[in-house]
């Protein structure tokens, strides 16, 4: 399946960090960074604020106000939620980011002789569009217009990521080493550590220096605020994030939080539920945003793996129905309910009110809304939730007819326990290569 996101650089915040300055006057820098700058800052040419043109040329290659706005467009259909004016523009500097990124990808990728062919772009993009959408290549590029993107902006983002992939691929992962020695030594840990819990955490990780601290904080918040008002962990993750983990949505997948390797994000992961997301964090070299996707213990099994048989039984209410004769009609349901002594019975009980019955022998308990699992996990076979619904959409039950407990876990393997470790050694060198490519580039700005 196809991957996609990029790690991005901070040449906004840098810029945003320059504009502090200007505005406020006198900053002290407190820093040792080898610049020696003075106390007082005074510029000797003022930029118009109220100009600026989203569009520049890297290393000769042309990034248009168009393809800004097609990418800004892709990512306001994946946030769910509506994204405030003032952060229009903070966000289309970071899309900006963004594609200064990819073309030295792409760049980089062909200066290499790995170019990444238009074939192989629209393979991914057929692919992501039957995987992810449901939709053929052809649905796909009127759904893109239809939200004010284009095909070419998202096969842009496929080019990138293919790209770098393929760079990471043949000059940093084959000199990533891992012992074998190192390996045991964190399995036996974990074989220690059985019983305890691990964690799926997602992640988006932020660079920043000491003179880009408090722009890359405030992106950091700003996105925050957009998670915690509905927008998709996984797009901004795939958008945002620097870490390798982008082009998986910033899933680290299942690891133990000595994992982690900082006590500061250990501490943090450690207090979050299932669905909570803790950050600004602050660590070395930048800021990191951790949601918890789920948690487990090692080698125990999890009982909202187990797979249950259920019978839902269920009333609805017409339209217009009177709220007295509804809220009459649900005690009715109520109390047949409390009657069925088992799914052998749930079909003529429920007959007598005119209620529906549908079975199903094949639902995992994890795949229930998070209200319903802890109290499937209560019931005996044979028993049935308390009614739950309402008076204009309807009332329901479930009710226990079998469950097949889940096998005992053995935790992570061997192998999966390499994968982890040399992905995150990859991460590390991964954001080295891409400040060298920064770092090497001519980027003009219009």
């Amino acid at each position: 399946m196809i991957r996609f996101a990029k790690t991005f650089g901070i040449l906004a915040a840098s810029a945003a960090a320059t504009a502090t300055l200007a505005f406020g006057g006198t900053a002290a820098l407190a820093q040792n960074d080898g610049f020696n700058f003075p106390q007082d800052i005074n510029f000797l040419a003022q930029a118009d604020p109220n100009v600026r043109r989203a569009t520049a040329r890297v290393n000769g290659n042309i990034i248009t106000g168009t393809d800004v706005d097609h990418r800004v467009a892709l990512i306001v259909a994946a946030n769910n939620a509506p994204i405030p004016p003032e952060e229009m523009a903070r966000l289309r500097l970071q899309v900006l980011r963004n594609l200064i990124d990819e073309t030295l990808q792409v760049q980089e990728a062909a200066a290499q002789n790995m170019t990444v062919t238009a074939e192989e772009v629209d393979q991914s993009y057929t692919r992501f569009a039957l995987e992810r959408f449901e939709r053929g290549p052809e649905q796909m590029d009127a759904y893109l217009e239809s939200i004010g993107s284009s095909p070419r902006t998202l096969k842009r983002q496929i080019q990138g990521e293919l790209a770098w992939d393929r760079l990471l691929r043949r000059n940093i992962a084959p000199f990533v080493n891992v012992s074998t020695e190192e390996v045991s030594e964190i399995y036996d840990r974990l074989m220690a550590a059985r019983g305890q819990y691990e964690y799926r955490i997602g992640e988006i990780y932020l660079s920043a220096t000491p003179a880009t601290r408090d722009a890359v904080l405030a992106n950091a918040q700003q996105i925050v605020t957009q998670l915690r008002q509905g927008g998709s962990f996984v797009a901004y993750a795939r958008q945002f994030s620097e870490a390798s983990t982008a082009v998986v949505g910033g899933d680290l997948g299942w690891i133990r939080l000595e994992q982690l390797q900082n006590p500061t994000l250990e501490a943090a992961a450690r207090e979050l539920q299932p669905g909570q997301l803790a950050g600004p964090i602050e660590i070395p070299g930048g800021f990191s945003l951790l949601l918890l996707i789920d948690r487990r213990q090692i080698g125990m099994a999890d009982p909202r793996d187990a797979v249950l048989s259920l019978t839902q039984v269920s009333i609805d209410f017409p339209p217009g129905l009177p709220e007295s004769e509804a809220a009459l009609r649900a005690q009715q349901f109520a109390n047949m309910v409390s009657t069925i002594n088992g799914c052998g019975d749930a079909e003529a009980k429920a007959a007598s009110i005119g209620a529906e019955v549908i079975s199903n022998d094949d639902i995992a308990v994890r795949a229930l809304p998070d209200a319903l699992q802890n109290v499937m996990l209560e019931l005996n076979v044979g028993e049935a939730t308390p009614p739950f619904g309402d008076l204009q959409q309807g009332v329901r039950v479930l009710i226990l007819c079998g469950r097949d407990d889940p096998a005992q876990m053995a935790g992570p393997s061997f192998d999966e326990i390499l994968t982890t470790t040399e992905n995150e050694r990859i991460n590390r060198r991964a954001q080295r290569y891409l400040r060298d490519l920064r770092r090497d580039a001519v980027i003009e700005y219009n």
